[in-house]
């Protein structure tokens, strides 16, 4: 079955961190881009990052995540990860992966969505 399977998620502390990953099954990531997208509530769905297959695996960030997300990849493991540091009360979102093509941060065409995994930092 091809899909893409995120974990990772749960409820932080503000200024915690998580990492979230994203797991490719069915098929290789090694050719994708790969996005991270969130959606918190009663809000529109939004590109986080992007990270290229190419370009020496150039890494783009929306501006209110530079400096605290870090994407990273790892082909071997079929699997895209984002380290997400400092957490604001504001990251609270459920967070969806896609395997597509990077436009700056936000992952176009896309061919596979994930199921989501919810993010809340709480106090």
């Amino acid at each position: 079955q091809v899909q893409l399977v995120e974990s990772g998620g749960g409820l932080v502390q503000p200024g915690g961190s998580l990492r979230l990953s994203c797991a490719a099954s069915g098929f290789s990531l090694d050719y994708y881009d790969i996005g991270w997208f969130r959606q918190a509530p009663g809000k529109e769905r939004e590109g986080v990052s992007c990270i290229s297959s190419s370009d020496n695996n150039s890494t783009y960030y929306k501006d209110s995540v530079k400096g605290r997300f870090i994407i990273s990849r790892d082909n071997a493991k079929d699997t895209v990860y984002l380290q997400m540091n400092s957490l604001k009360p504001e990251d609270t979102a459920v967070y969806y992966c896609a395997a597509g093509v990077c436009s700056g941060y936000v992952c176009y065409e896309v061919r596979w969505l994930g199921q989501g995994t919810q993010v809340t930092v709480s106090s």
